[in-house]
């Protein structure tokens, strides 16, 4: 199937890491219908990974990356600290691109996982609940 993260972990260094899981998460999407809009965007509120259309829905997607299962996978990491952090993150973006309540939105999770022979990635829609 696809080379695994490891192989390509192996070839590259720690910071290039997340990169390698974002650039996988986004070719994944992109061949499931959506379109990137943007990726890593940053303020001072903290970063969201990628941001998709999923026809008429915004998507702000978490990629998450766990070479073992030891700690935990890759979808427990997205703690509710974490999911505090993105919807702030996209409200201010929401907020920037004069989008606030013009557009639906979803907070998705990539959750990628290595195994010794193929990486599984688990896609996870709705992930967490939006605005409230």
């Amino acid at each position: 199937m696809m080379t695994t993260l490891n192989n390509l972990m192996s070839k590259v260094n720690t910071q290039q890491i997340g990169q390698v899981a974002e650039n996988i998460a986004c070719s994944y999407l992109i061949k499931q219908g959506l379109k990137l809009v943007s990726r890593n965007f940053q303020c001072r509120l903290g970063e969201i990974d990628l941001i998709m259309q999923d026809k008429e829905h915004l998507v702000f997607v978490e990629v998450r990356f766990r070479r073992n299962q030891h700690f935990g996978t890759s979808s427990e990491t997205v703690t509710l600290h974490k999911q505090s952090k993105l919807l702030r993150t996209a409200s201010f973006y929401l907020q920037q691109k004069h989008l606030t309540d013009k557009i639906p939105c979803r907070f998705d999770v990539i959750a990628i996982a290595d195994t010794a022979t193929q990486s599984n990635i688990n896609w996870i829609k709705n992930a967490f609940s939006t605005f409230s």
